[in-house]
């Protein structure tokens, strides 16, 4: 049964995202900056990842490259170090791998929860 206010029968809020972005104020315009939990020992990927519509069909880049968090944990998934992904894209740092990971668990936790 619905929730019922002044107005009447009030619908549910829609689900939340597996993951929240928002607009951060003097980004370029159309990229996605994320808002993300602190982990204990982890990383923030808030400053890291970002998502332009333009660029590889708005997956979660890394720092504006044309690196998806998708393409690196298909990396790791794979059997690929870290060491090793890290010599084949000098543009990365290992900094940037840890944001995957974080964002990637931050997703799951949120799917499982959500």
């Amino acid at each position: 049964m619905l929730p019922v206010g002044p107005e009447g029968p009030r619908r549910a809020a829609p689900p939340a995202p597996p993951w929240r972005s928002v607009f951060r104020p003097g980004a370029p315009r159309g990229i996605v900056r994320f808002a993300s939990l602190s982990y204990a020992g982890g990383v923030n990927y808030e400053a890291i990842l970002t998502i332009e519509p333009g660029k590889r069909g708005g997956k979660p880049c890394i720092r504006g490259l044309r690196i998806t968090v998708y393409d690196v944990l298909e990396y790791l998934a794979s059997g690929m170090t870290p060491e090793q992904i890290l010599e084949d894209f000098p543009d990365l740092t290992a900094e940037d791998i840890r944001a995957c990971l974080a964002f990637a668990a931050d997703r799951e936790r949120r799917l499982m929860t959500g």
